[in-house]
């Protein structure tokens, strides 16, 4: 989705022509004829998010110095070009002290145009995160620090804002990188549990014999290098809120204790004699769906119930492509600003070159790719020249991905455990599973297994952690498969 630009003005034929340069500069337009007009857009609840302001100063009823006001009044963080037929210094001045970002004299050409907008919406963009860098640093992230204005994330919006104000369990689904934790920080920023703390743990980096110390917490000389007294995670966020990352990978003995102490609001630290009060708000999230684990045996299902009382799916980036542009702005604004560089941009090819692709690691994924793009590029504008992504990697249809995944994770699973092989369809752009030799036998099994693990590292660009979580897996299974291939290869 293109950035929208609102133009007040009176004067119908300025009007026409403003938005005609804004059309044809690639942004979206919405016109109005007066102040009051412009202010009831910009405060609709329901109407399209504005990006900046085109506004006449000089207009009957609430004239553009009046906007500005009720704009400052109305905390509305929108970048304001203001247009004069009299390019005084006095106009000027006070227009930016009542909070113009630029100015334009009529009439205006669109090549100055251009360059306001350019500059208000990377200013607009830089601020934005910044404001939202400041935020996350001291824990007062909100949901207005979200960028997002897909229809696909309105209705998760919706709920996750209802959750805020009530303490109900939260469980956040959705697949890595789509920014769990930054809705459940948003939660927690503007629930009541503001000014107490917001606790994360990832279940999936604890070891398996330290989860209950982490989480619970461990008296002093309760097993072999216990030299200090731990608290634990759950008194840590006593009076706050608990974010239980990938709570699928917690083992199953840790699920019972995490289960009673969900149902008692008390913990028992390892090596306590009694159990210590807590008062905790939970909000969970899984790259997994929980209630296959339940049904595999692998996740306790009253657990399950416990957690999932509000559930909330993030779509996947290829879901809310309408979404890529803007985050592009946001990011392109933060890294230059980090790295000290001066790029005015990212060019219209290489913006829908981006809004087409997959995105497999989805905002994560977008993120580190800006990053690199203005670390390498020596250019004053981002090109397709600088994501080697455009071209490398097949665009393909938003529901695609969420089919053809469980096919590759399936085969997998029925190639390891030895069952009856299904005849399924090949994957797109990635070639068939050849099961018949040139002499139409039957491969031997170990090549086939050896085929799909090297198409999964390579769909998933070498992240063993996801390749091993994809095949359903270990991480050491993996590996020691991987020496068995090299090793039969070199035979």
């Amino acid at each position: 989705m293109t950035a929208t630009i609102l133009i007040a003005d009176d004067d119908a034929v300025q009007r026409r022509l403003v938005e005609n340069m804004v059309r044809r500069s690639g942004y979206e337009a919405i016109v109005v004829e007066g102040g009051d007009a412009a202010i009831a857009t910009l405060t609709a609840t329901d109407g399209p998010a504005i990006d900046a302001l085109v506004l006449d100063l000089v207009m009957p009823g609430l004239d553009g110095m009046g906007v500005l006001a009720k704009i400052r009044e109305a905390d509305i963080n929108v970048p304001v070009i203001v247009q004069t037929a009299h390019g005084g210094i006095d106009n000027v001045v006070s227009a930016m002290r009542a909070g113009a970002q630029d100015f334009v004299v009529k009439p205006v050409g669109i090549e100055r145009l251009q360059v306001c907008l350019r500059n208000a919406l990377n200013t607009s963009a830089l601020k934005s995160e910044l404001r939202r860098v400041r935020h996350s640093r001291e824990g007062r992230l909100t949901f207005a620090d979200i960028v997002t204005r897909s229809e696909a994330m309105a209705n998760v919006l919706k709920a996750a804002q209802k959750a805020a104000s009530s303490s109900i369990p939260v469980l956040i689904e959705g697949e890595s990188g789509v920014g769990k934790e930054l809705f459940a920080r948003a939660i927690h920023g503007t629930s009541e549990r503001s000014a107490r703390p917001f606790v994360a743990v990832n279940c999936g980096a604890i070891p398996d014999n330290l989860v209950e110390s982490i989480l619970f917490g461990h008296e002093k000389g309760s097993f072999t290098g216990a030299t200090e007294r731990h608290a634990g995670k759950f008194v840590e966020a006593s009076g706050g809120t608990l974010f239980l990352d990938e709570v699928g990978e917690l083992p199953l003995a840790a699920q019972v204790k995490l289960l009673r102490a969900l149902q008692e609001g008390a913990v028992e630290a390892v090596g306590g004699r009694k159990p210590v009060k807590v008062d905790v708000r939970i909000i969970s999230a899984t790259n997994r769906r929980l209630l296959d684990l339940v049904k595999a045996g692998q996740f306790r299902e009253d657990l399950f119930y416990r957690l999932h009382v509000l559930p909330l799916t993030i779509p996947p980036l290829r879901m809310r492509r309408d979404d890529i542009p803007n985050l592009l702005r946001h990011f392109l604004a933060r890294f230059c600003a980090e790295e000290n560089r001066t790029i005015t941009g990212i060019s219209g090819e290489a913006m829908a070159g981006l809004s087409q692709l997959n995105w497999p690691g989805n905002i994560r994924q977008l993120e580190n790719a800006v990053y690199r793009a203005v670390v390498m590029s020596e250019g004053e504008q981002l090109g397709p020249s600088d994501f080697p992504l455009i071209g490398a990697q097949p665009a393909v249809d938003a529901d695609e991905p969420l089919v053809m995944e469980p096919m590759l994770q399936q085969m997998a699973h029925d190639m390891i455990s030895g069952n009856e092989i299904p005849i399924v369809p090949p994957l797109p752009d990635a070639g068939s599973l050849s099961m018949l030799t040139h002499d139409g036998e039957m491969r031997p099994l170990e090549e086939l297994e050896a085929d799909i693990i090297r198409f999964a590292i390579s769909h998933y660009r070498g992240q063993m952690s996801e390749v091993a979580r994809r095949l359903k897996i270990g991480r050491s299974t993996l590996y020691r498969k991987l020496d068995d291939i090299a090793a039969n290869e070199e035979q």
